[in-house]
């Protein structure tokens, strides 16, 4: 290995050991580490190299017409570095859900179907895990979970139950949810942008395996969970008006669910208009304080200040020191050494791509991970017969989403579900977690790699 190559591995490990262990916030972890890689590797070690740090910060994309509108017929121009269309749409859906959830939203949309299903538990329970698998096919599944967990502990204060269980099945399909789109998940949206998917395409590739798994899932937590879901008091006994939803902005709240339905309608046309998502991440953004100066103007300074500034800075230096890796030639040396541990036999080269990326995913960030790996299966894709970039790229996306699920810390959602829990009075251990949602995680990964194999090798 090269001198260069030596530094921006040990940029890449300082990263996600800082990341891990959070000694220091992660977004300050990324960024310092992203300086790093400039100064250290494309400066000293490369002989300032400075085509090849214009190249990782890619501030020229945003100025080319392919970053706001790409030809429906044309191909995708990949790139590397910063990853400025993932960043702009997961700004432009923050200012979006900050919107939606400033009208009442998502406590409306909780109560009513708890409403229609009478308020009872079991039905509760398997219509909140179906609500929380398609809001996150379209919302970042953090929002889904932080709205979904707190409505579930009014209602179990209410009807008296357990909300342990409930929440534990919800963040589960948080997470199945989000891996059937490009927009559900942050692994999604920087393997969609890097490798030109579109929401269809990833709708009908891992949206299978999702819909698929989600059946048996909810089989699974029903069949765990049935003797602890039992309400201690009767719907009828409480006062109607804890149960009752109130609307204080009924044009505020209409006018977001317009928004919300227009964001869906574009993104998953997007693919014959040729709207990239940073187009309409950023005409979502502007469309959502625009309403909001129309019908609440006192509230938007607070829905742009609410927006996770922190995440989007976190990418940036995630970027950066990939972008590094990548220009060294390290994510080369892995897809080699990838490629000759598998021997060529494409079954065990998916079967390593989905188990690793699953595996790592349960104990470290997803994120930093699959912006890690996407250039490695592209580089595997050319160098491996028999196998496309396509089947590699839904592969990684499994492994990467449902991972994630395993452990307390495998994504942003769990951490959030059990912080919301432990506040109610219900904190949820490591023990706990894993009794219930390791065996699931198995099941999914087990009919995810079967799936692949049926549907892309045999």
């Amino acid at each position: 290995m090269s001198i260069a190559q030596i530094f921006a591995v040990v940029i890449f490990i300082a990263m996600f050991v800082l990341v891990i262990t959070e000694k220091i916030e992660r977004q300050w972890a990324t960024l310092a580490c992203g300086a790093a890689m400039l100064v250290i590797v494309f400066g000293f070690c490369l002989s300032f190299d400075w085509q090849g740090m214009w190249d990782t910060i890619n501030l020229q994309s945003i100025v080319s017409t392919h970053f706001w509108w790409q030809d429906p017929n044309g191909v995708a121009e990949s790139t590397t570095g910063i990853n400025w269309e993932t960043i702009l749409f997961i700004a432009g859906m923050m200012v979006m859900v900050e919107g939606m959830a400033k009208a009442g939203f998502f406590r409306w949309l909780c109560m009513t179907i708890a409403k229609l299903v009478k308020f009872k538990p079991v039905p509760i329970f398997i219509t909140f895990m179906i609500m929380s698998a398609i809001l996150a096919m379209f919302i970042d599944s953090i929002t889904v979970i932080l709205f979904l967990a707190a409505v579930t502990v009014e209602l179990s204060r209410l009807l008296k139950f357990n909300p342990v269980p409930m929440i534990l099945a919800e963040i589960f399909c948080a997470n199945l949810g989000g891996s059937a789109t490009m927009c559900g998940d942050p692994p999604n949206i920087i393997i969609g942008t890097q490798l030109g998917y579109s929401f269809f395409d990833f709708l009908t590739n891992t949206g299978m395996i999702a819909g698929i798994s989600l059946v048996l899932i909810i089989f699974y937590f029903y069949f765990v969970f049935r003797k602890q879901l039992k309400a201690g008091v009767s719907p009828e006994e409480i006062p109607h008006e804890q149960l009752a939803v109130k609307i204080e902005n009924k044009g505020l709240f209409a006018a977001s669910c317009v928004i919300f339905g227009l964001a869906v309608v574009l993104l998953v046309t997007h693919a014959w208009t040729g709207l990239t998502v940073s187009s309409i991440g950023i005409f979502i953004a502007v469309l959502t304080v625009i309403i909001s100066l129309i019908f609440n103007g006192k509230e938007t300074a607070e829905i742009l200040k609410k927006v996770d500034y922190k995440t989007l800075l976190f990418f940036i230096g995630l970027f950066i020191v990939v972008g590094g890796l990548e220009h060294t030639g390290i994510l080369k040396l892995i897809a080699d050494a990838i490629a000759s541990i598998s021997g060529g036999n494409v079954f065990l080269l998916v079967a390593i791509i989905l188990w690793l990326s699953a595996i790592a995913s349960a104990f470290v960030d997803n994120i930093p991970f699959s912006a890690t790996m996407v250039p490695i299966i592209q580089e595997l894709a050319a160098i491996t017969a028999g196998i496309d970039l396509h089947t590699l790229a839904w592969t990684l996306a499994i492994g990467t989403d449902i991972g994630g699920n395993a452990t307390p810390i495998g994504a942003s959602a769990n951490v959030v579900g059990m912080s919301v829990s432990a506040k109610s009075g219900h904190p949820i251990g490591w023990g706990k977690y894993c009794k219930y949602m390791v065996p699931a995680t198995l099941i999914v990964l087990a009919i995810g790699t079967g799936l692949i194999f049926l549907r892309y090798l045999v």
